[in-house]
């Protein structure tokens, strides 16, 4: 079986992706916040002192 490696463009690229690109986004947002809890809690507000006062 022969591979074909054909180098396509960014655009060309993005054009495929196509409806796809927002599901891309998300999946590849949620598995860095999965991966770097830290960071992702470094960029959350500091929590109230009101112990669960507004839920």
């Amino acid at each position: 079986m022969k591979e074909s490696s054909k180098i396509i463009t960014r655009k060309e690229a993005i054009q495929k992706i196509g409806k796809y690109s927002k599901y891309a986004a998300l999946t590849s947002l949620a598995t860095y916040m999965i991966l770097h809890p830290k960071s992702a809690q470094a960029m959350s507000d500091a929590p109230d002192d009101g112990l669960g006062i507004g839920f």
